[in-house]
């Protein structure tokens, strides 16, 4: 077995998370691994568990949320929700 490094527990189905910098976690679920690997919204502060938007380095959890902060280059963001193509 294996203990989360979020909440403690120690648990059977615990499963590693490696990431790009070589670090390796452990967690019980899902939710323990969002609380501790998600980015936070530079803007609204929310953890961004989506694709999220990413302008000069700084991740945003929305095209809306990079545009109030990043001026002209947020402006160009645009959400692809209810985009269809053509």
């Amino acid at each position: 077995m294996a203990t989360c490094e979020v909440c403690g527990n120690d648990y059977w189905m615990a499963f590693e998370v490696r990431t790009v910098s070589g670090d390796v976690h452990t967690f019980d679920s899902f939710e323990c691994a969002i609380h501790r690997l998600a980015p936070i919204c530079e803007h609204c502060e929310i953890k961004i568990v989506g694709h999220g938007v990413e302008v000069n380095g700084r991740f945003f959890c929305c095209g809306h949320c990079a545009r109030a902060v990043e001026g002209a280059e947020g402006a160009e963001i645009r959400d692809a929700v209810g985009a269809r193509p053509a």
